[in-house]
């Protein structure tokens, strides 16, 4: 079960293959999927759809279809505001905004895009539907992002967020993803579309200030008179992605001193390093994909990274280099709710059933709740909208938290915001995450935790998901009474999709990936790694039976 580390891990990817960027968006283009196999159908994981042209999973035909479903769906629930239109760096993002605008011309979609063709963060378009929808009952918003987030650069992604402004929920996915299929099965007869020519100047199309807009707000959200007055030494790589453009905004903007180490963009993304199976990945949370970044937490206090879309975060700290994502989301948890006098006494804290059980204890601690939900960042966006919760986040270097007087944000990941708030937590606490993080556990107990990805059919994805509590014969874990098996989430009763293990001293979870060929096995101790690898080899005897290997 185990994760087999390539040998290129962590090293330049100009030491692995190419992607032929002209031969991917010609076979956008030329390739025409086959609806009755399943993996050229279109699917919704966690976040939209995904895959890749070379393997007919994310193609034109892909996106007309499911942009027509969109436009069935807004005029079925009276959705007849603007649309915002975001777009990401990866090569098949910009055809696949141009198919989209052809569609939504033709169906008199009021579509709002960025001027001369700027990339667009999946934060800037939730805040820029969120803005236009407060105090609105009617011309409500939404919004489509075309981006694979972290994905290799191969791959192509579109996903939906309706007037809430975060991810849509599987009801509504469900619905565009059959429609979709539908559309696709039919040869797209009932696609309404027009030339691209026409669609980029029809009188519904009109440009957008995303960029402008977003970073004014920012000052909302983050303290920026503390990062001024204690000028810690900042850096941040965009990794090519949708935010390329935004940071020396913010700098000059807000008036802080920050280098930007990169504003290149390449579709090969070739500056990166190798993750750690081989492949390019812009995941700003593997020690392998952030090694050039990591080498340099002696020149700053902080340095930062978001993925491509700017919805996920990474942060090396000057004391401990690049932080696990669950440290810093514990470390967001606790400072946000000592550092936000603006915020609802009640105000809670949503988290994802396999992020770090040390939120619980930070949590508790401050007699606040605890809301914990099933992978998705979808199940934090009513509690963000009406501020019972004032910080969301996903294990997975994910999250969004309310503006500092308790207004939402961003009802989608934020990354930008994370990023910056290791900025302010760096200002205001004289110390950085890194040192915050350690004196969390002082007081709460240390965490050892690791998560194991491995490859996995979708056969075998299936299988797992469908795991239940019955199946669990044993009444302990790693030496100790099991005091639940969960296969819903605590928070909201929803399936988690998988199934969680928990005793006193440790649990572990495991779970197919929404969004790529594997499945994940996570597993915290707060004993020690001997305990750790305990109850990782549960979890591996475990998930092997499930997948009929053991």
């Amino acid at each position: 079960m185990t994760s087999r580390i390539s040998p290129l891990a962590g090293h330049p990817a100009t030491e692995a293959p190419a992607i032929d960027v002209g031969a991917l968006v010609d076979a956008y283009y030329a390739r025409k999927p086959d609806p009755a196999i399943a993996a050229q159908r279109v699917a919704f994981g966690t976040s939209g759809h995904r895959g890749s042209s070379f393997d007919s999973s994310f193609n034109e035909a892909h996106v007309l279809a499911i942009t027509q479903a969109i436009c069935e769906l807004r005029r079925a629930h009276g959705i007849d505001g603007p649309l915002f239109l975001g777009i990401d760096t990866h090569a098949l993002s910009t055809p696949a905004f141009e198919s989209a605008l052809e569609v939504l011309a033709a169906n008199g979609v009021e579509t709002r895009i960025a001027p001369d063709g700027e990339y667009t963060p999946t934060p800037a378009v939730s805040q820029a539907i969120l803005a236009h929808n407060r105090g609105r009952e009617r011309g409500l918003a939404d919004g489509i992002v075309v981006t694979p987030s972290h994905n290799p650069p191969a791959d192509g992604g579109f996903k939906y967020n309706p007037p809430h402004g975060g991810p849509a929920d599987t009801a509504q996915t469900s619905v565009i993803e059959a429609r979709a299929n539908a559309l696709l099965a039919d040869g797209l007869r009932e696609v309404r579309r027009m030339p691209f020519a026409r669609a980029r100047t029809a009188a519904t199309t009109r440009e957008y200030d995303f960029l402008g807009r977003y970073v004014d707000g920012l000052a909302d959200v983050i303290d920026f008179d503390a990062i001024r007055a204690a000028a810690p030494k900042l850096a941040v790589d965009p990794l090519g992605g949708a935010g390329v453009h935004y940071w020396a905004r913010i700098a000059e903007r807000h008036r802080i001193q920050l280098d930007v180490l990169g504003e290149s963009v390449d579709p090969g993304f070739s500056f990166m390093t190798l993750d750690w199976d081989g492949q390019v990945r812009m995941d700003p949370s593997s020690t392998y994909a952030m090694r050039g970044l990591i080498a340099l937490k002696d020149r700053y206090d902080v340095v930062f990274a978001c993925d491509t879309d700017h919805d996920r975060h990474g942060i090396v700290a000057r004391s401990s280099g690049l932080m696990p994502a669950n440290h810093y989301l514990t470390v967001m948890a606790d400072y946000l709710l000592r550092r936000r006098p603006g915020w609802r006494s009640d105000t809670g804290i949503g988290k994802t059933a396999v992020s770090s059980a040390l939120i619980d204890r930070v949590a508790a601690r401050h007699g606040r709740r605890l809301h914990e939900t099933p992978v998705g960042f979808k199940w934090f966006v009513d509690g963000l909208s009406d501020g019972s919760l004032g910080f969301g986040c996903e294990e997975s270097a994910g999250a969004s938290f309310l503006a500092r007087d308790g207004r939402a944000w961003s009802t989608d990941k934020d990354g930008i915001t994370a990023a910056l708030l290791a900025a302010e937590i760096t200002a205001r606490e004289g110390c950085d995450p890194g040192q915050g993080y350690e004196r969390i556990t002082a007081e709460l107990g240390r965490s050892y935790a690791r998560r194991v990805d491995a490859p996995a059919t979708l056969e075998q994805k299936k299988r797992l998901s469908k795991l239940s509590p019955g199946e669990v014969r044993s009444d302990t874990l790693a030496g100790e009474r099991i005091d639940a098996v969960l296969d819903r989430a605590p928070g909201n009763g929803a399936a988690i999709g998988g199934i969680k293990v928990v005793a006193p001293g440790g649990w572990f979870a495991a779970r197919p990936s929404g969004t790529e060929n594997i499945y994940k096995v996570y597993a915290e101790s707060f004993r020690d790694e001997a305990h750790l690898d305990e109850l990782l080899r549960e979890a591996q005897a475990m998930v092997d039976a499930a997948l009929g290997s053991g």
